[in-house]
């Protein structure tokens, strides 16, 4: 007897059911055929953001010039941001700031650690964390030789920081923030988080955490846009110790007051240093709001909903998946195993279904809660299935 999960009429009633389906109709869909299941890797776009950028670049810029910077009050749009953004991931007024890649955000972070005096310079990172943070902890090495690189988290013993992501870019399983913070602090070391695959679609609570140092990417679940500017948090304690190695005349006290030394502004603001991005933050600023307003824990459950979902359309299809459900995974991705991964990826995209792979062999549907339906996982996953069979 054919599984009733197996029938298309299921998933049309899970949509007719979703509390958040009509968050869709805030973001612009050019097609409505294409099924889009890479808003893991780059979220859609917010009609609210097109409105917004084209305020600040049609009226703002062109009608105030550069009055704009103390009219819109542009100067502090990072650290406004910033604020915007804090509840989304349990950190308070004044800890967040957003105004650079994640790349820049993990070194000025790692950094900021290695810098506490009672902190020991070894760096514990895994194989299996994502590029960009392990390229981070190796340069750093290189400009810092008496820093030390120790591959793996089982042991900490002498280890002073540690880097990793709360949520895996290939297995989207989630870790337990609590637990491997003080995890960490037991064995003497200060972990800084990457973020960027949980922060918009997984609740997290950086403060109950115990969590001191996070980085994170907007244009994933926050819906940024590419290249839109990713977000450091550092707890109100550490606001004292927080000597980072990028000096800039955003982080001045005295921004205007040319010719003095260095002297940083206090607290998170002493991350700043070069001109933010005005028109990536106002962008990144309404990609935000719609987070804040669906609400957080609103779009963890259709994640892990619609997780659970196309899980159970794998087993029922055969289809190998190294994806535990949620609440072991985040829920915002799940991830499909196959050698033939790139060449499956591409027949997918001619049928006008997109999605991501990561060598050597995972395919990654992602499921951004705002813009993902039920039916769009279920023609997915019917296709994959069918090109194998």
């Amino acid at each position: 007897m054919r599984s009733p999960l197996l029938e298309r009429s299921h998933a049309e009633s899970l949509d007719a059911a979703d509390p958040l389906a009509h968050w869709r109709d805030h973001f612009v869909i050019r097609d409505q055929r294409l099924i889009y299941l890479d808003g893991n890797s780059l979220g859609m776009t917010p009609k609210r953001s097109v409105a917004a950028v084209l305020e600040a670049v049609e009226s703002q810029w062109p009608d105030d010039l550069i009055t704009s910077w103390w009219k819109h009050d542009w100067l502090n749009l990072p650290l406004t941001v910033g604020d915007e953004l804090a509840p989304t991931i349990g950190a308070r007024s004044g800890e967040v700031v957003v105004n650079e890649s994640t790349t820049v955000c993990l070194f000025q972070l790692v950094n900021v650690a290695l810098d506490i005096p009672e902190v020991a310079p070894v760096i514990a990172i895994a194989d299996s964390e994502f590029p960009t943070d392990r390229y981070v902890v190796d340069g750093i090495a290189r400009l810092r030789p008496d820093v030390e690189v120790k591959r793996g988290l089982d042991d900490l013993d002498g280890v002073g920081v540690v880097v990793r992501s709360l949520v895996d870019y290939r297995t989207a399983r989630l870790h337990d923030l609590a637990a491997e913070t003080q995890r960490a602090k037991d064995a003497g070391a200060i972990t800084v988080w990457d973020l960027s695959h949980a922060a918009g679609v997984v609740p997290i609570d950086l403060h109950s955490s115990g969590a001191e140092l996070a980085a994170g990417c907007t244009y994933k679940f926050l819906n940024g846009g590419p290249g839109s500017p990713a977000f450091s948090y550092v707890r109100t304690e550490l606001h004292d110790q927080l000597h980072q190695p990028i000096q800039g005349w955003f982080a001045q006290r005295d921004q205007f007051a040319m010719d003095n030394s260095f002297e940083a502004r206090p607290g998170i603001a002493a991350l700043m240093n070069g001109t933010p991005s005005v028109i990536g933050l106002t962008a990144t600023r309404a990609g935000i709001s719609l987070t804040n307003e669906a609400g957080i824990d609103a779009i963890a459950a259709k994640a892990g909903a619609l997780a659970n979902f196309a899980l159970d359309l794998a087993g029922e299809l055969d289809l190998h998946c190294s994806t535990e459900r949620p609440p072991a995974s985040s829920g915002g991705h799940v991830s499909v195993l196959h050698r033939d991964a790139a060449d499956l990826q591409a027949a997918l995209a001619d049928r006008q279904i997109i999605i991501d792979k990561r060598e050597p062999d995972v395919l990654r549907l992602g499921l951004s809660p705002l813009t993902t339906r039920f039916t769009d996982v279920f023609d997915a996953m019917a296709t994959l299935s069918s090109l194998l069979s």
